[in-house]
């Protein structure tokens, strides 16, 4: 309850925001391992999503789609699609529930690393970090509602064996369809 936020300015001004709500719908996608959402005190909600690498590399080996690892497999095109089309179906069930039809999310981006505890990003327990997040990834943050279409990216990460180093990567920033509030029948 402690997240609960509204959305400012904008049509949907005042709308409530649950970020764990929607989050949580969007990680009921087998394809979809972490999501990030922002919107409180904002005019829109926007998501960072983490793809769950072993099931989208799945997917994309059905359909023949090469790949050199998580950052690669992230930023593919047919990849983005496949994120779209599971944040769509959110936003359409979103739309039903005349409470939560101002929390769909209208941009999204897929991230170029796994979010990770040993970076901070998570708990020791894999709860996200939200606010740590934004500002450890402020040029996405500012990206998404700046309504840029990419975003350059370059992040220090600690691997297993306790040495650090980096990983880039220019992330493409997309718009999600965003659905009319469904009206109760009176």
């Amino acid at each position: 309850m402690k997240d609960v936020g509204r959305i400012k300015g904008g049509a949907n001004d005042g709308a409530m925001f649950a970020p764990k709500y929607v989050e949580n719908k969007l990680k009921f996608f087998p394809h979809i391992k972490e999501v990030v959402a922002y919107g409180d005190g904002r005019e829109k909600v926007c998501v960072m999503i983490n793809i769950d690498f072993d099931a989208v590399g799945n997917w994309a080996e059905r359909r023949n789609l090469p790949y050199a690892g998580y950052t690669d497999l992230a930023q593919k095109p047919e990849v983005y699609q496949l994120i779209k089309e599971c944040v769509e179906k959110v936003n359409v069930d979103l739309s039903v529930d005349s409470m939560l039809a101002g929390s769909q999310v209208s941009r999204f981006l897929v991230l170029h690393k796994e979010l990770d505890a040993d970076d901070g990003e998570l708990t020791r327990t894999n709860k996200v970090r939200r606010g740590f997040i934004a500002e450890k990834y402020q040029t996405l943050v500012d990206a998404l509602y700046e309504g840029r279409t990419s975003q350059f990216i370059e992040t220090q990460v600690k691997f297993e064996d306790g040495r650090t180093g980096s990983v880039s990567a220019t992330l493409r920033i997309d718009d999600a369809k965003t659905f009319a509030p469904v009206k109760a029948a009176a």
